[in-house]
């Protein structure tokens, strides 16, 4: 397995070379550091590590809004290092991706067992997050699908099955998604009828 690639974001000079010490004992790779949170979200975005570990007493830009920032664009599960326990922070930082909190001074024995259940635990949140993405682009492809479907039983007469090989015969012909198939028997019927109203509106209104 490829090498976990970390990012600090600590304002302590001290604190930050402690923390790579560490890690890199444990064969991660230290992908950048920064004093703080302006830099570190520069850095973050273009370096795009496995993890980040966070100090809540960031300077300049403060840590909840480098948190967010990490979650809109999906980067990276946060390791969150504050000076004592707040469970205000815990509650303002509850919808971002931090998977753990730890007490400075950081100790190896928690470090490294915090370290390793954020990077799995945040492969197993995106494998899941994939799996429910397709889930839903699989139902919004039977939804169209069954549309065309009644389509094709209105206008042509088909039974269900019929209608369903007709669709999945011009998906192999055309060596497109059947999806596209349904989408453009959607579009075209939909033109269709928009052309039918707009005539019998003109026919109305030329008797009236």
């Amino acid at each position: 397995m490829q090498q976990a690639k970390i990012f600090i974001a600590c304002a302590d000079p001290s604190a930050r070379q402690n923390l790579k010490y560490m890690l890199v004992r444990e064969g991660y790779l230290i992908a950048g550091e920064a004093p703080d949170g302006s830099q570190a979200l520069r850095m973050i975005r273009t370096l795009q590590p496995n993890l980040v570990i966070l100090d809540s007493d960031l300077q300049g830009t403060n840590a909840l809004e480098v948190a967010r920032v990490i979650d809109e664009d999906r980067v990276a599960p946060i390791i969150l290092l504050a000076s004592s326990w707040h469970r205000n922070l815990i509650i303002r930082t509850r919808d971002f991706p931090v998977f753990a909190y730890l007490i400075k001074p950081v100790q190896e024995s928690t470090l490294i067992p915090a370290v390793e259940a954020a990077l799995a635990n945040y492969r197993r949140v995106t494998r899941l997050e994939q799996e429910i993405s397709k889930l839903k682009e699989t139902l919004a492809s039977r939804k169209v699908v069954e549309r065309a479907k009644g389509i094709l039983m209105d206008t042509m007469g088909l039974t269900e099955a019929e209608a369903y090989r007709r669709l999945q015969r011009q998906s192999m012909d055309r060596c497109v998604p059947m999806k596209t198939i349904a989408e453009a028997i959607i579009v075209a019927h939909e033109l269709q009828q928009g052309g039918h109203k707009a005539k019998n509106d003109s026919g109305n209104s030329g008797r009236a």
